[in-house]
């Protein structure tokens, strides 16, 4: 791989140009900076005429017209286009003005054409064009961009920007209707209100990309090493890479400390992967005698342009959630009402006079119908449902990035999440070691050490004693001895052995004490002992192998291209030549290794793979199926190991033909498998393996809780097919009972078709497709595809990249139109994070990107149960009866001032005027009605033991124009008994009225919260008696609009007590008998 890296001399400079090669490593090296766009991930290909004969049934009885074929699938969902004047109402101006917009700043910001590019070795400064800097940015605005961005986001609701040119007509003698104050100061607040929050939010941010940015690293110069931060690495930089140590950048490996070149690394913050992937340096650069010898050759590489891969994301946008855009649209509802009524009002007034200037009056005394309060209540509510999920205890470390969306966490329905870091920790520990008749657990190891110590303290013994007269027979006598039943001691020594010397791990030593990972060290310098040995390999469950084969005595000391050596129980060191080695591929589905034993001589071929790869190659056995198929319900990866024996003669046979193979120029690839399968017939079966990839912690109880809640589980993982299922049966993703569909690789149109109708024809299982199968199913019968998807109880997705996963998760918001949660702990995740309408970021091993990026961060998988059970469900409830109640707050002083006008001919005078309008919506109700973000329904101990109550709030009953229709009519109906009461019992002066109607006016408000109430806290009280305590204390105060020596008298006490009655009383009784007679789901769990 290191050779197709052109590194070019400046005296070929000339040549050069004609050689345009790149490639793109990530590792550690030159600096080449960010990537962009790569083609369409679609190419046309033609296909066969006969697949209009075979339609793709979506039911038992097929499509019953020639629409149902997929080739008028696409026209049947294209509505007719609107023409003229109705286009441009039903939204046309909308999209004009967005064109605009866009056309604006594209003129602005054109994006530069991508080129290729000469990055010099060590030169930044000879670049010939300016790169963007290698910084990490989350942030949505800028110092200039802020004030106008926040205030674009709260005028584009319709909300805001009513109040907003409600607020300005209080300029106009005509349509003053009362003090500038009262208009202006809410909306003041509001906008102080977000800001604030928006601006904290923002520092929060720059906080997090300030750490990342600063991290330091090593860059090599001329004059030697300095620190530098990630955020100031430029291309063409020299950056050295310290063990453990994440790269900063997109990079190309020169060099490393290890003299053969070769160098582990692992691309989790790029696939997922946390396994350690082999890579070699290039040639040229890893032969110079040192590091600063870089800088005399004048080399520089030839990259390609920037291209759209897995090695890059970008993109930060705001996210609005669902009940805001709810409340939006009953807002917009209410302006129609309000509207209607100030039309209705003038007609009966009979259009007398200048009567547009009284529509526009009648509009703005109505205007309270529309609660400006509402954003600010919702919003002060969100950043305490955000409080109160960051402490709590059952879930510490839990970070709320997000203050905008808390409640869509109680109306998910589809969770998309990643496998390795999020469902399982990616630790493989050896489970099981079945010999065929007897089968060892993890209670039984110590059997194994036992069997291990017999035949090695044999061989010492008889090595002592120079008569090991076995070991040097020829290798044609010991063929030729006859076979006798191996006892279980040399078989489970033969298991053993050939689990330790086939496979491709290598052991790795840390220097000495006072060694330095940037100075290259000699062998002298290293520590050898055990405890400071680790191993690195391509796949943990090699490792996980390699580590048991120590566990139980028999360990893999060293290791590099030729040979490798390993330890016995009693202490000898046993060698062993490399001769060939097979890697894994995901087509062979297996591996092998020639070994030479160098102090026997014997040539022995080992090879471990799949089952479904292994049974076809190994001897007749009767055992191996059945065990398989145990393993793999218990949730065990499985590896099968078998042997064969080769004389000298047959191995230099074999070598001869698999060089000439090689050397091969025309189907190379399958005369070389020729070859390697002329050794795969009638192998020795050894044994079979389990390896358990450790799961996070409660996670199968954790997923059931979320199946029960109604959730639908999709797992997305860049993990190979067999891995995902093996995960998805351990974890309980796909229960015991559910049978599996596996989507077989399809490449065209044809094959896609005939394996969408199999799978149509299965009822109650899981599906299980890869990503190269499912692009080209969504190519093709993107709608019929998700619609199948959708009624499977489980969804598993293989080998799919990370702008495969944020296409999947924007199909399921398209296609379902449900909320869509996507969790996952690694780089590769942040897209598909970024894209769901809730995205939460595990804070775990393969760093913080995910968790930077998401709207909340946990630090187990098991939190989620508890994040939307329980803080996802109080949210919502609380948001909608919040929001409501605050319209209701709006719509009964609306209703009085309606009755007021009516009863004095239609007149466009206020009721209520000055600080009364300001004390009724701050001073006087505001704590009452914000305390209802403490209210519960049931205790969270119950909402996490009955997950059932989640499934009522993703139908969005809480907050539909059901409920909403309920709150108008009991708002008009108190407003009317309030408004007719006052006026029923006030004596001879009008300011009885505003005094008995306002002050029963307060006093219904707050018997309302009280009704509202299901649970009550110790603060509701509180907010209680303070607001009432504060109104009957500012009355002293109120000269101007109370009369204070009637509201001292018996008089006022009693009349206000009558409406307030009349107005409440009746609420309670239907209350009560809703209760008795149809009872909440919740309401058995609180009794």
């Amino acid at each position: 791989m290191a050779d197709q890296i052109p590194l070019y001399p400046v005296r070929s400079a000339a040549a050069a140009a004609n050689r345009k090669r790149a490639a793109y490593y990530s590792a550690a090296g030159l600096g080449l900076g960010p990537g962009a766009e790569r083609p369409s991930r679609y190419q046309l290909e033609d296909e066969s005429a006969h697949l209009d004969e075979m339609p793709l049934m979506m039911s038992e009885e097929g499509f019953e017209n020639d629409e149902s074929d997929y080739h008028t699938l696409p026209r049947a969902r294209v509505t007719q286009r609107k023409r003229g004047l109705e286009w441009f109402v039903c939204g046309g101006w909308k999209f004009l003005c967005t064109s605009c917009c866009d056309w604006l700043v594209n003129i602005c910001q054109r994006k530069r054409e991508l080129k290729a590019r000469t990055v010099w070795l060590g030169y930044p400064e000879k670049c010939e064009e300016k790169h963007p800097r290698n910084s990490i940015k989350n942030q949505k605005y800028n110092v200039f961009t802020f004030i106008p961005g926040v205030l674009y986001e709260q005028f584009k609701f319709f909300l805001n920007l009513y109040f907003l040119v409600v607020s300005c007509s209080q300029f106009v003698p005509a349509l003053k209707i009362g003090y500038l104050y009262t208009y202006w100061a809410p909306l003041g607040f509001v906008l102080a209100v977000t800001i604030m929050r928006e601006a904290i939010d923002e520092f929060r941010r720059f906080q997090r990309d300030k750490e990342v940015n600063s991290q330091l690293y090593s860059k090599l110069t001329v004059r030697g090493k300095v620190q530098v931060k990630s955020s100031d690495i430029q291309v063409g930089d020299l950056i050295i890479v310290e063990k453990n140590q994440r790269i900063p950048s997109d990079m190309v490996f020169l060099r490393t400390s290890e003299k053969a070149g070769s160098c582990f690394i692992r691309t989790d913050q790029l696939d997922g992967e946390t396994d350690w992937k082999l890579k070699v340096a290039v040639s040229c650069t890893q032969r110079l005698p040192a590091l600063g010898d870089l800088f005399s050759i004048s080399a520089y590489v030839y990259a390609q342009k920037p291209q759209l891969d897995i090695h890059s994301f970008e993109g930060t946008f705001t996210r609005v959630g669902l009940l805001d855009l709810e409340l939006n649209q009953l807002t917009k509802a209410l302006f129609v009402a309000l509207v209607a009524l100030s039309v209705v009002m003038v007609t009966l007034q009979g259009f007398v006079g200048p009567w547009y200037r009284n529509l526009f009056r009648f509009l703005l005394l109505f205007s309270y119908i529309i609660p400006i309060s509402l954003r600010v209540n919702l919003d002060m509510g969100k950043a305490a449902y955000g409080w109160m999920i960051m402490k709590d205890e059952s879930i510490p470390g839990t970070v709320v990035r997000t203050s905008t969306i808390p409640e869509e966490l109680g109306r998910l329905v589809y969770l998309l999440t990643d496998k390795t870091g999020t469902l399982t920790q990616n630790e493989m520990v050896f489970k099981r070691l079945h010999l065929g008749t007897v089968s060892y657990g993890a209670d039984t190891m110590d059997e194994i050490q036992n069997h291990l110590r017999n035949p090695y303290s044999q061989q010492m013994q008889s090595q002592a004693s120079g008569n090991n007269t076995s070991s040097t027979l020829p290798r044609k006598a010991q063929s030729s001895a006859p076979k006798v039943r191996k006892s279980v001691s040399s078989r489970v020594h033969e298991a053993v052995k050939a689990i330790a010397l086939c496979h491709n791990v290598t052991p790795v030593y840390e220097p000495r004490a006072g060694m330095t990972g940037e100075a290259e060290y000699t062998e002298a310098d290293q520590d050898f002992s055990d405890g400071n040995r680790t191993y690195q390999a391509a796949s943990p469950d090699e490792v996980a192998l390699v580590q048991w084969t120590e566990s139980v005595g028999l360990t893999l000391v060293s290791r590099d291209l030729t040979s490798m050596q390993l330890r016995t129980p009693s202490g000898q060191i046993l060698t062993y030549s490399i001769l060939q080695m097979f890697p894994f591929t995901s087509e062979s589905k297996r591996m092998g290794v020639i070994v030479r034993d160098e102090s026997t001589t014997e040539i022995m071929f080992y090879m471990k793979g799949a089952d479904v790869a292994m049974s076809s190659i190994v001897q007749y056995n009767d055992w191996l199926e059945e065990e398989c198929g145990n393993m793999a319900r218990e949730g065990l990866r499985t590896l099968v190991v078998a042997k064969r024996a080769l004389t000298e003669e047959q191995y230099q046979d074999f070598e001869s033909r698999y060089s000439q193979a090689k050397l091969s120029i025309h189907d190379r690839a399958l005369k070389v498998a020729a070859v390697v399968e002329s050794l795969e017939r009638e192998m020795e079966l050894l044994c079979l393996t389990g390896v358990e990839d450790q799961l996070q912690a409660d996670v199968r109880p954790t997923l059931e809780m979320l199946r029960n809640a109604g959730i639908k589980i999709w797992m997305l993982t860049g993990d190979k097919l067999e891995t995902a299922t093996c995960i998805a049966k351990s974890s309980h993703l796909v229960s015991r009972t559910q049978d599996i569909h596996i989507f077989r690789p399809v490449t065209n149109r044809g094959e896609a078709h005939l394996e969408l109708n199999a799978f149509r024809r299965k009822h109650d299982c899981a599906l299980v497709i890869s990503g190269d199968s499912l692009e080209v199913c969504l190519k093709y019968y993107e709608h019929e595809l998700v619609e199948l998807a959708c009624q499977c109880p489980a969804v598993v997705c293989c080998r799919c990249s990370p702008t495969q996963k944020a296409h999947i998760v924007k199909l399921l918001q398209q296609h379902a139109g449900r909320r869509t949660c996507a969790i996952g702990d690694g780089g590769n995740d942040v897209s598909m994070i970024q894209a769901a309408d809730c995205g939460i970021g595990i804070e775990g091993k393969e760093g913080r990107q995910a968790s930077l990026a998401a709207d909340f961060s946990i630090t187990q998988f098991k939190h989620i149960g508890r994040l939307l059970m329980v803080h996802g469900r109080s949210s919502y409830k609380r948001s909608a009866a919040l929001g409501q109640f605050v319209m209701h707050r709006g719509l009964i002083i609306s209703t009085m001032q309606a009755v007021f006008s009516s009863v004095f001919y239609f007149a466009s005078v206020p009721l209520y005027q000055g600080f009364l309008m300001v004390g009724y919506a701050t001073l006087y109700t505001m704590f009452p009605v914000f305390s209802l973000v403490l209210d519960q329904d049931v205790k969270p101990e119950m909402a996490m033991l009955y997950p059932e109550l989640y499934k009522d709030l993703t139908k969005g009953r809480s907050l539909s124009f059901k409920t909403f229709l309920v709150w108008v009519l009991i708002s008009i109906y108190q407003g009317g008994i309030l408004m007719y009461g006052a006026l029923l019992l006030f004596e001879s002066e009008f300011v009885h009225v505003v005094a008995i109607s306002f002050t029963a006016l307060i006093l219904t408000e707050l018997l309302m919260v009280a009704l509202t109430v299901r649970t009550w806290h110790w603060l509701m009280a509180v907010a209680e008696v303070l607001s009432l305590g504060c109104y009957v204390a500012s009355l002293a105060f109120l000269n101007e609009y109370f009369d204070v020596a009637f509201i001292t008298t018996v008089t006022f006490v009693w009349k206000v007590s009558a409406i307030t009655v009349v107005s409440c009383l009746p609420l309670y009784v239907l209350k009560y008998l809703k209760r008795k007679l149809s009872p909440p789901s919740y309401s058995k769990l609180t009794s």
